[in-house]
């Protein structure tokens, strides 16, 4: 996967906490820390996006759908 450079600012507490963090050994680098955070970010957002859209859903409708779909594929399947 190719990479980009960019520039950020940090608060310098934040930027202390980070570099303790390397200092540890918990990450490679300071950029290996901020990728895997702000991966981390982005994928529980997406996770949060999914359960506000499911929250959407009506749960009778849905039921209902798929006992709908059951019922038909039901004769079809075959005798164990």
């Amino acid at each position: 996967m190719s990479t980009a450079k960019v520039a950020i600012t940090l608060e310098a507490e934040l930027l202390k906490e980070l570099d303790r963090q390397v200092q540890e050994g918990k990450f490679p680098n300071r950029s290996r820390a901020i990728q895997e955070a702000v991966q981390e970010k982005l994928a529980r957002m997406d996770r949060t996006r999914l359960i506000r859209e499911s929250a959407k859903l009506d749960p009778e409708y849905e039921q209902g759908v798929a006992d709908e779909g059951l019922a038909e594929d039901f004769e079809e399947w075959p005798a164990y």
